[in-house]
């Protein structure tokens, strides 16, 4: 029996689990990893701590299947994209933390390269908004931050890498500094037509093209794990970022959409060969690139919510209204509704389509008959309002409805809130047999460098629903709550100061 060996690197854990040729999970191995906020708007990461536990899980995964290095077809590479990381390329120890998506430290300079009239050249060339969401301003911030990084990386001794890089240079022993085209895509200096990283703006953000990974397709022979690591080298296949693993672990198909509930929520529709620019604040995007053709190109129209599930853990930690995550559904359960209650969870900012760095977060609509349920249940129904926001502003950009929407992600396991977000959104919900869709895309791709699956056809017969979600509320009934929410977004906008 051959497996591949997904390496699904997150936000908050370290993941990996083990896929059989049939697509099904053998074993699953996780590790939670500190999440670091030296001020506020700040996110970190260590990234030995990121390396550590991703080759903890992956050496549990192997060891929980009693599989033999021989017997791994390849492994493949999901990752939290845009966390920015710098390393020194002789010692490969990092010279900063890890700056994670959520970090909000360069929002001033976007600004001022936003009035100084940059924004429309970012957006031409890389599909992107000019927001301290993606690592261009965070690789700046490090160079600017940190005495004599500079004069390192102009001499080339510095390596730059999303988590997807890192965890490659580290597998093969600081041999591979490689990406693609969908990590790349998310840094605001990938030019994704012509698919190459872009001199001008490497120029307007002063970042030395010498740090920069190589890139190939998503699916590719990207080279071997030292043998050290697992008891004998084995193949590295395939690297996607997350949410672009996860539409391709979806099976989705130009007009198809898939949204993803994790830490933030991530909305993608395939758009194929199309490159749409987006009128609607949304980005454009590099979908994962199966092979070397340029037909093999292919885009995506993506929304970003920063605070999706993460809501929840705060309800858990900050708040302590719930003891677990999974207890939110319960408490919610016990009242038909929010009670006009409103939780506007930008704790980071607002991504899309707002694209507010200086929003926060809010509870609005209390009252002396609010309780705990309440806020639980608007939390949730936030998770669901701000993804359906989202697939307005497909439905528009695009001029195309998707016939369903495929979601994967933690809270995709949610019942309640796939039922609320088929009913705030008008079209059926439909919930994957295997939900791992992330780690399913990385073996998948990974898989095809490597001859375990044939064509992306054979990977999408194996697709499967486990659970749909049919549209219940009356479409008026879901104008009117998802207008009301839309009110209190208003109220959260432009709190914080901008400086």
């Amino acid at each position: 029996m051959k497996f591949v060996l997904a390496l699904d690197q997150g936000t908050t854990s370290s993941r990996a689990i083990l896929f059989d040729r049939h697509g099904r999970v053998r074993t699953v191995a996780q590790r939670e990893f500190p999440q670091l906020f030296p001020q506020p708007g700040w996110v970190e990461h260590d990234p030995e701590d990121i390396w550590r536990t991703q080759l903890a899980c992956a050496r549990r995964a192997l060891r929980l299947a009693e599989a033999r290095p021989a017997q791994i077809a390849a492994i493949g590479i999901t990752n939290q994209r845009e966390t920015t990381i710098v390393w020194h390329r002789a010692t490969g120890k990092p010279v900063h933390n890890a700056i994670v998506w959520q970090d909000r430290r360069t929002a001033a300079r976007c600004k001022e390269l936003q009035r100084d009239g940059h924004a429309e050249l970012v957006r031409r060339r890389t599909g992107l908004v000019l927001d301290p969401y993606f690592s261009a301003t965070k690789i700046a911030w490090i160079l600017d931050s940190i005495p004599g990084m500079r004069l390192h990386a102009e001499r080339g001794d510095l390596a730059f890498g999303i988590v997807d890089t890192w965890l490659a240079w580290n597998l093969s022993g600081g041999v591979l500094h490689v990406t693609d085209p969908s990590n790349a895509s998310r840094t605001m200096l990938y030019d994704i037509h012509r698919g190459d990283w872009d001199d001008e703006l490497l120029r307007l953000f002063d970042i030395p093209r010498a740090m920069l990974p190589a890139v190939h397709p998503s699916s590719h022979a990207y080279g071997s794990t030292s043998a050290g690591l697992f008891g004998a080298p084995i193949p590295i296949g395939g690297i996607a970022g997350d949410q672009q693993a996860a539409l391709f672990g979806q099976a989705c198909a130009p007009g198809m959409a898939k949204n993803t509930y994790g830490t933030g929520c991530f909305m993608l529709l395939n758009t194929g060969a199309r490159a749409i620019r987006s009128t609607r604040g949304l980005v454009t995007t590099c979908a994962a690139q199966p092979g070397p053709k340029a037909s093999d190109r292919e885009y995506a129209l993506e929304g970003s919510v920063f605070i999706g599930g993460a809501v929840v853990q705060w309800l858990r930690d900050g708040l302590r209204l719930i003891r677990s995550s999974s207890a939110i559904e319960a408490l919610g359960a016990r009242v038909e509704d929010g009670g006009d209650v409103y939780v506007v969870p930008a704790f980071t900012g607002l991504g899309a389509p707002y694209w507010d760095p200086q929003a926060r977060g809010t509870i609005i609509g209390l009252t002396r008959g609010s309780g705990r349920a309440h806020i639980a249940r608007a939390a949730l129904e936030a998770i669901a309002f701000q993804s359906a926001e989202l697939l307005a502003a497909m439905r528009e950009d695009a001029g195309m409805t998707p016939t369903e929407l495929r979601v994967d992600g933690g809270a995709s396991a949610n019942a309640m809130l796939m039922q609320f977000q088929a009913d705030i959104s008008g079209i059926p919900v439909a919930r994957p047999r295997v939900t791992e869709s992330t780690a399913l895309g990385a073996a998948c791709l990974a898989g095809l460098a490597t001859g375990i699956w044939k064509s992306r056809e054979d990977i999408a017969r194996r697709w499967k629903a486990g659970a749909r979600f049919e549209p219940r509320m009356a479409p008026q009934e879901a104008a009117n709550r998802l207008a009301r929410w839309c009110e209190a977004v208003q109220r959260a906008r432009g709190w914080a100061p901008s400086g």
